[in-house]
């Protein structure tokens, strides 16, 4: 068995990333801290955190990290289920995984009233779409908005949705490095705009179209979904971005549609545990209700616009 005071303390540490840190969270002293990890480490024969600067989970830390923290995420459940709050000033906590452009442009809002009416406190973790059902998997979440179609065991998956992306820049970047046209060469010297190193919706398209690897041409790595758009509207990049974001930019003439062959459709699913709490339905019917329309929306606003 477990000792939970002995976990307690490795958790947080784990999540605090410092024996004082974990200290000042539990109201110990820093030896009473490390004495239980010591302890813990002894009982299950590995050695489970890196003493650093801050302080890193080993890979057997990290499997009992994330058996602690989806364990805490079942009790929180279970203590909403139960007594029909989390805590004393009644809001009721939901963690979520979500993309950045999402958060950015219709998630809030569709959301809005189910989190007011039912009192739900959203607790949000930003990643890649392709990253964000890892951190369901991990059990540091509730929920996702992933590209990944299929659930894994355990969970549903259902589709939400599609955002649809398209190549664009600014009038004044695009006579700048784009005077000769669009082709091998001038991709090479021309600054592309990236979300991050795990956004590979960009660099898969100018790689399988034009063989050039991220390597091969300069690129700014922008992660955060607004400052994205405004790193392309200051005329600093090209790159890729959702309709709901671009809105009548078009029409106006502040952005040009390049490469249009470029154009692509991200599905989106919403992954969930079997289990859920009365909340979290909540919010999976509001989201499978309206997120396709919110989607819509913005979709037919650009082709009206």
């Amino acid at each position: 068995m477990l000792n939970s005071k002995q976990c307690e303390a490795f958790l947080a540490v784990a999540e605090t990333g410092s024996f004082d840190f974990a200290a000042e969270r539990l109201c110990l002293t820093a030896s009473a801290i490390t004495l239980r990890v010591q302890q813990l480490e002894k009982q299950l024969g590995h050695l489970l955190i890196v003493r650093e600067r801050p302080c890193r989970v080993t890979s057997s830390g990290e499997s009992l990290l994330h058996y602690l923290q989806h364990s805490r995420l079942l009790e929180q459940q279970l203590v909403q289920q139960l007594t029909g709050k989390s805590a004393a000033n009644g809001f009721y906590q939901v963690n979520i995984a979500t993309n950045d452009d999402s958060l950015a442009t219709w998630l809030l809002s569709t959301l809005q009233h189910v989190l007011i009416e039912e009192k739900i406190a959203l607790h949000l973790k930003v990643d890649d779409q392709s990253q964000t059902h890892h951190l369901l998997e991990a059990g540091l979440v509730n929920a996702c908005i992933s590209t990944e179609q299929y659930a894994m065991k355990g969970c549903q998956a259902v589709r939400i949705g599609s955002m649809t992306y398209r190549m664009v820049a600014t009038p004044n970047f695009i006579n700048r490095w784009f005077q000769q046209g669009i082709h091998r060469e001038s991709l090479r010297h021309a600054p592309a705009v990236i979300y991050n190193a795990k956004d590979h919706l960009h660099t898969d398209l100018i790689q399988k179209q034009f063989g050039l690897s991220p390597q091969c041409y300069p690129h700014h790595f922008i992660p955060s979904s607004n400052a994205f758009v405004e790193t392309i509207l200051l005329g600093l990049g090209f790159g890729m971005l959702p309709d709901y974001q671009i809105g009548n930019r078009l029409k106006y003439g502040e952005l040009i549609e390049i490469l249009p062959e470029f154009k692509h459709e991200l599905e989106l699913y919403w992954h969930h545990w079997n289990q859920q709490s009365l909340q979290l339905q909540k919010i999976t019917e509001v989201l499978v209700r309206s997120a396709h329309l919110k989607m819509q929306k913005s979709e037919h606003t650009h082709l009206t616009a």
